[in-house]
């Protein structure tokens, strides 16, 4: 009979005595519960209404996104995470590739971009919480208001915040819980109550329209490229994976089995908002809850809805549990390799960096506030979740970069999954996902016709200008790095390319499945660490 094993505690420190900064919840994630935050870092209720204006075309836009980005960028990363699976993520999967310059760079723009996300689904979260309470009228007015919305928004979020302080294994648990009973569950109701308000004959308030969109206007399907970032993120908890026992065979697994039900989630329950509110009718943050209210509303069970408010709540909070995390685990990464300053390298009792985690709640809070100077709350929705959607995607186009480089210069090293085709595959899947992210990208510049966002020049202004200020930040912060960052005492695992003395763009001539001695990886530290401040790379 086989039995798993549970590998022996890695030592506190290394040969040398430096020491290892390691999770506290290591062999505590499983394959599905792995998936459940893939999924939870994925998956956002709070998407579906934007995408159901479309209708049935909706459908196009979800099987389209899938194709060109979902599971090319799925592949992409399941490669990555199951090669280079030492501590640091993106962060060592694009530094092993082109150095730390522009590792620190991705890693920096994955933590930005969930920044700025985070008041978008901090909003849906308090819109929410407004619905528990009746009636409906009332709900939608305090759904509305923004000094409402700002407090309760930032209540859950350090809240949150401080849970984490508890250590990874705590804010594991929040997140699973709350991405099954808050966010899957959920989303298998609205998709069975969908099913029988058709078989009922229900009316369907759905507008006849062709499956194709109308590609002419361009402002009309802008909205459709924010999909993009509803199906980001699969990077994000592969900082992670060393919390599973076998990362290099059960993370892509549980890439795969998020992807079935991701897709599966977003197109059928947005056609199921669709067919209870009028296209017309349907509000960025609000539809969903009033979805939820018709529907059990038609079968006589008014109540359920506002149940239903509060179980969506505490997805909200369970996903943002996930996320306040994973990219401040990532940054702890950077700053262990000596890319940030001591005093943001210091970890609490439970191995948790508060110190990033308390910048980033400054930085959501002050983020929070631009609900204040918008017009409208959808409009500030909807602005920073197209900032984000840009910064995000050119994070993503490196790490094609990253993949398709190291495919070239390290051709030899042992990868527990690999992307089907050989070089052909490569070229057809970072082919298909480097045009969809272009176009994307292209798009998320170009206001929406649906949303009033104010002036077109300011708006696009603001992210032109956002956009710029981010991707400029970390490479600032690089330029200004100091040998005193590299902190001796400490161990972060040196990049391939650092421990056979070539650079990242030189192809490695390790033999296949070569694995280095210990006193290989101490040596390479140990000079990492002496000429730390002074390359190139």
């Amino acid at each position: 009979m086989n039995k798993s094993v549970i590998p022996a505690p890695e030592p506190a420190v290394t040969k040398s005595g430096r020491k290892k900064i390691s999770s506290t919840a290591k062999g505590s994630l499983t394959m599905v519960a792995m998936a459940i935050m893939i999924i939870t870092s994925i998956l956002s209720m709070r998407g579906l209404p934007s995408e159901a204006k479309f209708g049935v075309q909706s459908i196009f836009y979800y099987v389209f996104a899938a194709i060109v980005f979902l599971l090319p960028y799925s592949l992409v990363c399941a490669e990555l995470a199951s090669t280079y699976t030492k501590a640091g993520g993106l962060y060592r999967w694009v530094s092993e590739a082109f150095g730390p310059r522009w590792g620190w760079t991705a890693m920096y723009l994955e933590w930005q971009t969930i920044i700025i996300w985070f008041p978008t689904v901090l909003m849906f979260g308090a819109v929410s919480l407004a619905f528990v309470f009746w009636p409906e009228s009332f709900d939608t007015k305090l759904a509305s208001n923004k000094i409402y919305t700002l407090i309760i928004a930032l209540a859950v979020y350090w809240g949150v915040t401080f849970n984490s302080f508890r250590g990874q294994k705590s804010a594991n648990k929040l997140s699973t819980l709350g991405g099954l009973f808050g966010t899957i569950i959920p989303g298998a109701i609205l998709l069975v109550l969908g099913v029988i308000y058709v078989c009922t004959g229900k009316p369907d308030a759905l507008t006849p329209m062709p499956f194709f969109p109308d590609f002419s206007n361009m402002s009309t399907i802008v909205l459709a490229a924010s999909i993009f970032l509803f199906y980001g993120g699969m990077e994000i908890q592969a900082v992670h994976i060393n919390d599973m026992n076998n990362p290099a065979k059960e993370f892509p697994k549980s890439v795969f089995l998020a992807i079935i039900v991701i897709v599966a989630v977003y197109a059928l329950g947005t056609l199921v908002i669709g067919m209870v509110i009028p296209s017309q009718e349907i509000d960025l943050l609000q539809s969903l809850l009033v979805s939820y209210n018709a529907l059990w509303a038609s079968f006589g069970l008014e109540w359920l809805g506002n149940v239903m408010a509060l179980v969506i709540m505490f997805g909200v909070i369970g996903q943002v549990s996930a996320l306040v995390t994973g990219p401040a685990t990532g940054l702890m990464a950077v700053a262990q390799s000596g890319y940030l300053p001591m005093s943001l390298q210091k970890v609490n009792e439970n191995g948790v960096n508060k110190s990033i985690l308390i910048i980033e709640g400054v930085f959501v809070s002050l983020l929070s506030l631009i609900l204040i100077v918008l017009p409208t709350v959808e409009s500030a929705y909807q602005i920073m979740s197209q900032m984000a959607t840009i910064i995000y995607l050119i994070m993503v186009l490196l790490i094609y970069g990253a993949f398709i480089r190291l495919r070239r210069t390290q051709p030899n090293k042992t990868r527990g999954f690999r992307v089907p085709g050989g070089k052909f595959g490569e070229i057809i899947i970072c082919g298909i996902g480097i045009i969809g992210a272009l176009l994307a990208l292209v798009l998320s510049y170009i206001p929406p016709s649906q949303i009033s966002t104010g002036s077109p020049i300011v708006y696009v202004g603001i992210i032109l200008i956002g956009v710029a200020v981010f991707v400029a930040i970390p490479l600032f912060i690089y330029s200004k790095r100091k040998p005193s960052w590299r902190n001796p005492n400490a161990h972060f695992y040196p990049f391939d390319w650092q421990i056979e003395g070539r650079k990242p763009s030189e192809v490695s001539k390790w033999a296949p499945g070569y694995v280095p001695t210990e006193d290989e990886v101490e040596e390479a530290e140990t000079q990492a660490i002496n000429t730390h401040g002074t390359g190139k790379h």
